[in-house]
């Protein structure tokens, strides 16, 4: 087992995880040692156990992934993790890099593709994908070019991308596992900070800037 690379994987979804471990399941050379169903979850194995790689997706209940990914590097900065998502790159790449991932793939990726990038990453490179080499030079901009929404935070951003998706309130409170109160808090700074107005302007500015379908 000691030439293995040693994969934890954090997603909500068990039919997912056991998608992953039958893909993995099929190398010789990596080997799913563990499984994390959200954020404290992840934190709580990385504290307990040396892992190779994290492979980790971004919306999870308790802690996001974004969240979850930037406690993981504070502790563990030299951890390997990989960003595995349902969100396009256009959504959630550039944060998840500047953030500290070694690399970001969506779940539409093929098998092939995962594998490759789980090796890479283990041997301490970076799995960035042309295009999303293309978003991070463009992220590397004076903060007046900036366009409104890549001034939220990280939970703000969460949250503007489920409203821009058409979400109500009370189901991005139940999906996020926080009050509706707190959602309208975060509602309010977005609309300070994006000066959209309605939720409508949201889901608008969301389409045209291809961030959402």
């Amino acid at each position: 087992m000691a030439d293995k690379i040693n994969v934890l994987i954090a997603d909500d979804h068990a039919i997912v995880r056991q998608g992953l471990k039958q893909i993995l399941s099929e190398t010789e050379d990596l080997l799913v040692a563990g499984e994390a169903d959200d954020g404290a979850d992840a934190l709580r194995l990385a504290r307990n156990q040396n892992w190779d790689v994290f492979l980790l997706d971004v919306t999870m209940p308790n802690r996001n992934g974004i969240d979850t990914l930037k406690q993981l590097k504070k502790e563990f900065p030299r951890l390997p993790v990989l960003i595995l998502s349902m969100h396009p790159e256009e959504q959630y790449a550039v944060r998840a890099i500047k953030s500290g991932a070694s690399g970001y793939l969506t779940k539409q990726s093929a098998p092939e593709l995962l594998v490759t990038a789980i090796r890479q990453v283990a041997s301490g490179k970076k799995f960035i994908s042309p295009s999303l080499a293309e978003r991070l030079a463009e992220a590397i901009t004076d903060d007046s070019e900036k366009a409104p929404h890549e001034n939220l935070s990280d939970r703000e951003y969460e949250v503007f991308i489920l409203i821009a998706s058409g979400k109500t309130l009370t189901q991005i409170a139940e999906q996020l596992s926080l009050s509706v109160a707190t959602v309208s808090t975060y509602r309010a700074r977005i609309i300070e900070k994006t000066n959209l107005r309605s939720n409508a302007e949201m889901i608008r500015y969301g389409l045209e800037r291809a961030l959402v379908e």
